[in-house]
């Protein structure tokens, strides 16, 4: 049986990736400059605007899926979290902005939550 709130949060996760993603993938620039960050080649945001529409998008179109489904989703949501932790942390040790703190939060946020669904799956 699926833990209750899972899928909520699934959807939750989705509209908040694509609230990121659309903006980076067609108005990498605007969006970016609009939180405090200047860029100069607009590949890597996009990217990273494909990365949270694959995973966001993921997380929409399984959502009535069964637990095996969520559990691996899970999986490769821990990973992406932690691995964006440790990339936002360091660059902010580098040159921070407030933006980024906040980002970092939010993927601390998610981390937090996948860990504690992930383990309610066992």
């Amino acid at each position: 049986m699926l833990p209750r709130g899972l899928r909520t949060w699934f959807i939750i996760h989705f509209i908040i990736d694509m609230l990121f993603a659309i903006p980076l993938m067609f108005f990498p620039h605007w969006f970016l400059t609009l939180l405090g960050i200047q860029i100069g080649d607009p590949l890597l945001p996009r990217l990273v605007g494909a990365a949270l529409i694959g995973i966001g998008g993921t997380s929409f179109l399984i959502r009535n899926r069964g637990i095996e489904s969520y559990r691996t989703l899970l999986s490769l949501k821990i990973l992406w979290s932690i691995a964006a932790i440790v990339g936002i942390f360091f660059s902010m040790m580098h040159d921070g902005h407030v933006i980024g703190w906040i980002i970092l939060f939010v993927f601390g946020l998610f981390f937090t939550v996948w860990v504690r669904y992930i383990n309610l799956l066992k």
